[in-house]
């Protein structure tokens, strides 16, 4: 049984990671958003709302973009009911994304209050500890992920000087301001 357990336990840990990696890389961008918007005076109105909470007030406000995105997912169950699959489909992407930067985002702002909450410290330790519990059940397929890409830029002569043109012009578009 156990035996037959291990797959699904490895795609869960898939997704968990993927989960993660995109709370990492989207806190950043919805934080680049916010300042590229004149909503920097209500990034720090909020900021100093939040100091100003009791620790169970922000964890409303925390809880309180996934509330708002609840209408949106059900509108996309709605859409797949109806067989309107690529909108349904769109719409919970859409929808997880903005949802998962904009906590990603305000957890930053809210950390601090947050894990003076007993319960709050406790699952975020459950979170850590599972993350790293994926990490390690992941770690044997991406180390060999690892080693089929680096064969194949081997193979391809990336790693030669072909490899270091390439890197040279992602650097220098970096320090210009494009994306390479």
């Amino acid at each position: 049984m156990r035996r037959l357990l291990k797959p699904l336990w490895f795609l869960l840990a898939v997704l968990f990671l993927v989960e993660a990696w995109l709370w990492d890389r989207l806190a950043p961008v919805v934080a680049a958003i916010v300042g590229l918007l004149p909503w920097a005076e209500w990034t720090k109105a909020l900021a100093a709302l939040i100091d100003r909470l009791p620790p169970p007030a922000v964890a409303a406000l925390f809880i309180l973009p996934a509330s708002l995105l609840l209408p949106v997912k059900f509108l996309a169950l709605w859409l797949l009911a109806n067989e309107h699959w690529f909108m349904a489909v769109g719409l919970l992407l859409l929808a997880k994304m903005l949802g998962l930067g904009v906590t990603a985002y305000l957890f930053e702002l809210c950390r601090e209050k947050l894990l003076q909450l007993p319960w709050f410290a406790w699952l975020y330790g459950h979170i850590l500890a599972i993350r790293a519990w994926a990490h390690r059940q992941t770690e044997p397929a991406r180390r060999a992920v690892r080693a089929a890409i680096a064969a194949v830029r081997q193979r391809l002569g990336f790693n030669g000087q072909l490899g270091r043109r390439i890197g040279l012009l992602r650097r220098r578009t970096r320090r210009s301001g494009g994306t390479a």
